[in-house]
This record gives structure tokens, C-alpha cells and sequence, in this order.
């Protein structure tokens, strides 16, 4: 079994979407091309990540995967991990907080990096890995990326659990993944730039600095939103929690312990390559999470969603989107409010633009309430009066 393509994991059998999560002028509507020719820029990738590929390896480096948290239900986990070449100093190991935002043990220190260091990797294509969940053991195969995406039968009950992934050169690693039971519940889709994590996006000078320069133990928490993610899932842990950004799969080490320092519930996260892509040179961050929701909707019918994200940049026309083709899967919609400066140092002016108060508009309909505030204290107190918050 292989995995699906970069850029085009189709959702798996399930109820007709139509056109998809399309959200008026700014959702992209997916296309899923991927066959044919790749994109120059695309070929021009893999020429240089073999060519480093043959002077790493002649050094004696080898394959590590870094694995990353995963989720499923009755009958199937999705499993999500990447192979990339290591030093014979750490091949083989576990990277600390590879899991993403799941691990739950003891993990073993980490020291904090500035962010670049994190994108100088070499991606290993076409390895073959072992996938061993539960009693099953099955193998797939990375894609032109190194990574892994896939969904492999699974007998696991509903909780977290453990599944192993062993390559050819006896590198392993665990993936926690969260199996949801098959009845009715709610769960949460958070977006985390400005969400859960100040980072100031997109201004592409004030991105960069962020992204690769900033310590990651620099990095500020949106106040309060912490509290609101525990709050919501008051007397069941297990309710799923899926952290949806435009971000890179290459963070997701740095942004797992983020959520670890900062208290924020276990959760996988979906993240998207920000090399080129099958048909184009730049991939498209809202296309990203209209698919991804898509998808979660898809394969986690008994799931009703609360969206949270922001007013920064094109989370409520995302939503609104959402909510105007699958209003069964929405509970409700949660808005961080940014302030006046965030608002300048995200699109260039102090207030969100015209569309995204449309958007909010738009979203709100009867049974789905829009909640706005500057924090996730506001918020939660919003959610409160709403009766989203169990017992609450």
C-alpha cells in the first residue's frame, strides 16, 4: 500500500461534498491534478534532493523517520510520518517531540533551535516502511517528499495508541494516534498562527523572522486558549482535537513542544510541504485546510466540529465555507479577535477587512453560533453562555 501524493489525498469513501468547502471569492477549489508531468520547479526539487542524497549517503548518513501523530475510528488509523537522511550519530532514533502535539509520556529533553535549522533536511523518496498497529503489520512507501500519509486497517478500540514504524535500515519510531469512538461527539478544529501561537503571519519579512530566525522558546502563546481547549473537552480526553495550519511539516517538531510547554491538549496535527508542488510552484495554504476539512468531515461522520481560528487572515471565509455546504458537521464557530496592531502586521490595516466581517456574518446561522473574542478568556466566556462548555 502507498501513499497518496503530496498535495492530493483524496478523502475516502463517504458522503458527496459537491464542490467542496468553497467560501466565496478566497477558497480554492481542489482539483486533486496530480497526474502527468510534474511541475518544473517540482523536478528541479528532486534532482537536488537526489544529488544531496548520494553525498549523504556516501558520509554514512542513513534513514530516521520522524513520525507524527495520527487519527482514526473504527476499522482504520491514518498514519502520517517522513524519512529523511541522519548523521550515524542520530540515525535510528526517535526524534523528541516528532509525535507532534500527542505525546504524552516522558519525553527526553530537547535543546530549543532557531527555526531554520529545522528546513535543511534531506527527504528520503520511494523507502519502504513497516507500519505495525496493533497485531497488523503493513508496508507503504514514501513519496517523492519522504513522506508518509496513509490509512491502513486497524482493530485498535477508541483512545490513544501507539503504532510503529520500522524502516529497511532498522530505523524506527512511534506514532501516537487517536482512534474515535463511533458514537456521537464533538470535537475541535483550532488553527494555531495567531490562534494558539502569536507568530504575526503572513507579512512575508515578519514570517520569516518568526518561522526561521525567532527562538522557539521566544514564541508567545495567545493568552487564555489553552484553557478554552481544556475547557471544552471537560470529562472526555479522548474527544478528538486536530491542530489545522498552512505551517510546515518541518516545525512540527518545535510546534509539538510549543503545545507541551504552553499546556495545550494532546492533538495530531496537519500541516502542509512547503516545497513545490506536482502542478505549480507554490502550494495553496487555504486550499490546505478546505481539503483537510473536507476530509476530517468525511471520514469522521459522527464528529460535529467546533472551528476556531482567527480574524487575521482567511479562517472565517474558510469557516463560513464549511458551514454553508456541511452545516450538520459544524457545532459552532470561535473567532480570536486580533488586535489593532496583529491586524496591521497581518494584511496592513487595523481592523479585518470587509470580507472576513462578511465572512463571520455569513457563518451564523440558526443552531451555529459565530463566538468573537480578543482571547481564548473572552472566548470561553462565550462559550459558557452558549452551553458549548460541558457541565458548564
Amino acid at each position: 500500500m502507498t501513499p497518496t501524493p503530496r498535495h492530493a489525498q483524496p478523502v475516502p469513501a463517504g458522503p458527496s461534498d459537491g464542490d467542496g468547502l468553497r467560501a466565496g471569492r478566497v477558497a480554492p477549489r481542489f482539483d486533486g491534478a496530480t497526474a502527468g508531468r510534474l511541475h518544473v520547479a517540482a523536478r528541479l526539487e528532486d534532482r537536488v534532493d537526489a544529488a544531496v542524497a548520494r553525498v549523504l549517503r556516501r558520509r554514512g548518513w542513513t534513514v530516521r523517520i520522524v513520525s507524527y501523530a495520527g487519527y482514526g475510528s473504527q476499522g482504520w488509523v491514518r498514519v502520517l510520518a517522513r524519512t529523511l537522511l541522519a548523521s550515524p550519530a542520530v540515525a535510528g532514533q526517535d526524534l523528541p517531540g516528532a509525535g507532534g502535539a500527542a505525546q504524552t509520556g516522558e519525553e527526553r529533553p530537547a535543546a530549543s533551535v532557531r527555526g531554520w535549522r529545522s528546513f535543511l533536511t534531506s527527504p528520503v523518496a520511494g523507502a519502504e516502511l513497516e507500519v505495525r498497529v496493533g497485531g497488523a503489520t503493513h508496508v507503504v512507501t514514501t513519496d517523492r517528499g519522504g513522506y508518509v500519509d496513509t490509512v491502513v486497517p486497524s482493530d485498535l478500540p477508541p483512545g490513544w495508541h501507539e503504532v510503529t514504524l520500522t524502516s529497511a535500515d532498522g530505523a524506527q519510531s512511534v506514532a501516537p494516534v487517536l482512534v474515535v469512538g463511533a458514537g456521537p461527539t464533538v470535537g475541535v478544529v483550532s488553527d494555531i498562527d495567531d490562534t494558539v501561537m502569536v507568530t504575526r503571519l503572513p507579512r512575508p519579512l515578519v514570517a520569516a523572522w518568526n518561522t526561521l530566525v525567532r527562538h522557539e522558546n521566544a514564541r508567545e502563546a495567545v493568552p487564555g486558549m489553552s484553557r478554552l481547549y481544556r475547557e471544552l473537552r471537560l470529562g472526555d480526553a479522548d474527544r478528538p482535537l486536530v491542530y489545522l495550519s498552512t505551517g510546515a511539516w518541518n516545525a512540527a517538531p518545535a510546534i509539538g513542544r510549543f503545545l507541551r510547554r504552553h499546556d495545550y491538549p494532546a492533538g495530531p496535527l496537519l500541516l502542509t510541504d512547503w516545497g513545490p508542488t506536482n502542478t505549480g510552484l507554490f502550494r495553496s495554504g487555504q486550499q490546505h485546510k478546505v481539503s483537510q476539512l473536507r476530509r476530517l468531515f468525511a471520514e469522521l461522520p459522527q464528529v460535529r466540529w467546533l472551528l476556531v481560528g482567527d480574524d487575521g487572515q482567511h479562517d472565517p471565509e474558510i469557516y463560513a465555507g464549511a458551514v454553508a455546504h456541511h452545516p450538520e458537521r459544524v457545532e459552532a464557530v470561535l473567532i480570536r479577535q486580533l488586535t489593532a496592531a496583529e491586524h496591521v502586521l497581518s494584511h496592513g490595516l487595523p481592523t479585518a477587512t470587509p470580507q472576513q466581517e462578511d465572512a463571520e456574518e455569513d457563518a451564523e446561522r440558526p443552531g451555529i453560533a459565530v463566538l468573537q473574542g480578543a482571547d481564548g478568556e473572552e472566548l470561553l466566556a462565550r462559550a459558557r453562555e452558549h452551553a458549548l462548555v460541558p457541565g458548564g
